[in-house]
C-alpha cells in the first residue's frame, strides 16, 4: 500500500486520543457554533474548571483547539486544518483498501 499524504504518525495518536473521551467529544461539539471562554465551558457542561482544564490541555496538545487570551479570559475555538488533517488520514483507508461487502451470518443447519 502506498501512502499518498505524509502524515506525522504523533498528530493522529494524539488527535484520535483526544476525541477517545467524551467529556472533550462534547466540549467540540460546544465549539462548533462559536468561540467560548473557559467560563462559559465550565457553565454549559457543568464541570469544574480545574477538570476542563485537564481536557483542554489535551485538546490543544492534539491541536483540535485554538486558544487565545482577551484580558484574563482565555479563549478556545476549532482549529479546523486539524480535523482536516485527521480526516485525510482516514480517507486513506477508504482510498487504499478495497470495500469488502458485509458477511451475512447465518445458519444452513
Amino acid at each position: 500500500m502506498q501512502k499518498t499524504t505524509s502524515i506525522p504518525s504523533t498528530l493522529i495518536v494524539t488527535g484520535f486520543h483526544a476525541l477517545s473521551e467524551p467529556l472533550r467529544v462534547q466540549v467540540l461539539d460546544l465549539l462548533r457554533e462559536q468561540e467560548l471562554c473557559v467560563c462559559d465551558l465550565c457553565g454549559a457542561m457543568e464541570v469544574t474548571q480545574s477538570k476542563l482544564s485537564f481536557h483542554l490541555k489535551v485538546l490543544k496538545e492534539a491541536q483540535l483547539v485554538k486558544a487565545r487570551q482577551e484580558g484574563r479570559w482565555i479563549y478556545y475555538s476549532l482549529n479546523l486544518a486539524q480535523f482536516v488533517l485527521l480526516e485525510q488520514y482516514l480517507a486513506e483507508f477508504r482510498r487504499f483498501s478495497p470495500i469488502l461487502p458485509a458477511r451475512a451470518c447465518r445458519d444452513d443447519g
